[in-house]
């Protein structure tokens, strides 16, 4: 994460023309930069309290070492330079924790006055978005209730290769709005778990046996981010999600079945079309070879006629021609029949799903509403105090 930190001395420079820029960077701060800005922070005092625990530990060394010497009755000379370098470095120490504690405000500065601002923010614009969305979404599910009137018993309409392009398209779609809404759920979860686990750590004092004589700055036991990040994770895991997440899933099923149905019955059309194409060219050799053959047979007498006393050639070829034509009617009634199936059975998948699908989004959408409004109050109330 890029860190993002504003110098606060460049407010009111002048900007080379005797004029003072009044540009002040919080005016443009985000919720990503107030982050950055945090973290910067952190690793800073990360940094500053790794120091200064192996300040302390060098300490209590050379402390131990000069008792050592005590009890050796060492020279005054020798204990003279370790009382020194005990005092020189209880002095670091306190103004290293000095600097710490500054550090510790300065962290604590930006989650009270400028991270608690930016949730309180996004709070409220995610109770107005789900206001939003339950408007859609009781809108979208009063339409497909609508469905249950509508009916297409022995309409024959054809699946079209457009048509079950759009049906592979939508699948595509719904798929990515499985995978969009189960991300949208969890990054919600992680970002908010993630603050709370920091908060835990960021409210637990830094205490150290040396600081007696440091004054710190006072720590506030609840800020007012606390409440609101405790009842904000208890609500996300009330929120009916699963419900949703499944209910998205199933109609992704339900739509992929459909497109398996208007597979199968786009190749039973490309096979009574081979059939047809065959019998059309069967049939005009036939008739081709039928008009030869009835020329030939009218320059011959009966008594020339090499066909004579053997079977009927006609007929032999009329009944391949005629076979051919059974089935061809047998393949097309079929197709028929299929066309109807699948448009009867898509639409009967559509009538119980898409009520099911839009009454778990409403579901959620107004639970999720009632869970930001109750932040929303929450927040109010952390105002007035």
């Amino acid at each position: 994460m890029q860190v993002i930190t504003w110098n606060k001395s460049f407010r009111g420079v002048s900007n080379g023309d005797g004029v003072k820029d009044n540009f002040d960077p919080e005016d443009y701060e985000t919720h990503a930069t107030v982050l950055d800005k945090l973290l910067a922070w952190e690793k800073k005092l990360y940094e500053e309290v790794k120091a200064g625990e192996l300040m302390k530990l060098e300490y209590q060394r050379k402390v131990a070492m000069l008792n050592k010497l005590k009890k050796r009755n060492a020279s005054s000379e020798q204990l003279e330079k370790a009382k020194a370098a005990v005092s020189h470095l209880h002095t670091r120490y306190i103004v290293d924790m000095q600097s710490l504690d500054s550090t510790v405000s300065e962290v604590n500065d930006i989650r009270d006055k400028q991270l608690f601002p930016k949730l309180v923010s996004l709070v409220q614009g995610m109770t107005k978005m789900w206001e939003s969305m339950c408007t859609h979404h009781d809108s979208q599910l009063s339409i497909v209730s609508n469905l249950k009137s509508l009916e297409i018993s022995g309409f024959l309409i054809e699946t079209t290769k457009h048509h079950h392009e759009r049906t592979n398209q939508l699948s595509a779609v719904v798929d990515q709005w499985h995978s969009q809404f189960e991300k949208l759920v969890n990054n919600q979860k992680q970002y908010i778990n993630s603050l709370n686990s920091w908060l835990k750590l960021n409210l637990i004092p830094i205490e150290s046996s040396l600081k007696e004589k440091v004054s710190s700055p006072p720590h506030t036991p609840t800020p007012p981010i606390h409440p609101l990040l405790r009842s904000w994770h208890d609500l996300l895991e009330k929120l009916p999600d699963e419900v949703a997440k499944t209910a998205i899933s199933s109609f992704a099923a339900v739509i992929k079945t459909i497109s398996v149905h208007q597979e199968e019955e786009m190749k039973m059309k490309e096979k009574y079309e081979e059939t047809r194409r065959e019998y059309y060219r069967k049939k005009q050799s036939f008739e081709e070879w039928y008009q030869k053959y009835m020329q030939r047979r009218a320059g011959q007498n009966d008594e020339n006629d090499p066909d004579k006393g053997v079977k009927d050639p006609v007929s032999e070829r009329q009944f391949v021609v005629d076979s051919l034509k059974k089935r061809l009617d047998e393949e097309m009634e079929e197709h028929q029949k299929m066309c109807v199936q699948v448009r009867e059975k898509s639409l009967g998948s559509l009538k119980i799903r898409l009520p099911e699908l839009f009454r778990a989004l409403s579901d959620y959408a107004h639970s999720c509403f009632d869970a930001y409004q109750r932040l929303r109050l929450i927040t109010m109330s952390q105002g007035n105090k």
